[in-house]
């Protein structure tokens, strides 16, 4: 089993961070380039990656009252993850992504986790202060 977690500061108040991460429907928007999905009867979803062209059976689990988002795949144990947002105080946030492969045939290498991670929580962050900006303006 291999076990990757990163987290990033985001200038937002856990509310709104959090609430921009679980929009089922803008999950695109910072998740992996190479991922989509697309909601079915949740928490049942459908996972693409462009890579391999599959689909795979998953399953996302937001939870508001804890800020928290958890997913996995549905039929097999492969591969979970979760999101957490905290308040730091001062209107900023702190947004944990951790990600756990149970089949060493489906990890990517750390080194390629990390980068999608660190890209998946800039782009999320980039979608925070575009949903800030545009709510202020």
């Amino acid at each position: 089993m291999s076990e990757y977690e990163r987290s990033r500061t985001m200038p937002a108040q856990p509310e709104h961070v959090f609430d921009q991460a679980a929009q089922v429907d803008q999950l695109d928007a910072w998740l992996p380039r190479a991922l989509h999905v697309r909601a079915e009867d949740l928490p049942a979803v459908t996972v693409h990656e462009d890579d391999s062209d599959q689909d795979t059976a998953a399953l996302l689990r937001p939870r508001p009252e804890q800020m928290r988002l958890e997913w996995g795949t549905r039929d097999q144990g492969d591969y979970a993850g979760w999101l957490q947002v905290a308040g730091m105080g001062s209107g900023a946030s702190e947004v944990t992504v951790h990600l756990s492969f149970f089949d060493e045939e489906h990890d990517p290498g750390e080194e390629r986790v990390h980068q999608a991670l660190d890209a998946s929580l800039q782009r999320l962050e980039q979608q925070v202060r575009l949903r800030e900006n545009t709510a202020a303006g």
